[in-house]
């Protein structure tokens, strides 16, 4: 889904600079991709599109990661939300400010 890569794309250095491997270790793909998941779930609902998740074997990695780390969720969440708001005022910009 275009939603779930748009999120990725979001970390970007210049964008939202989302660095996840101090924080989670060997687990900063599982994180990377629940953030993805979860972004693009926030897109999905704010925009009325039916999504799913991508793959089965996305959620085992989520369970090691969510296991391990207590607040894993809630730190993901808030960054799928940055990412969300990120890519919603790209969307609702004015042209010449989306060109900057």
């Amino acid at each position: 889904m275009a939603f779930h890569e748009l999120t990725h794309w979001t970390g970007h250095r210049p964008r939202l600079n989302r660095d996840l491997k101090n924080r989670f270790g060997s687990r900063n793909y599982a994180a990377e991709e629940l953030i993805a998941e979860l972004g693009a779930a926030f897109l999905c609902a704010e925009f009325g599109f039916d999504g799913d998740v991508r793959n089965a074997g996305y959620i085992a990695n989520w369970i090691e990661l969510l296991k391990a780390d207590k607040r894993a969720f809630f730190t993901a969440c808030s960054q799928a939300s940055k990412a969300a708001d990120y890519l919603r005022g790209l969307a609702l910009a004015e042209p010449t400010e989306r060109a900057a």
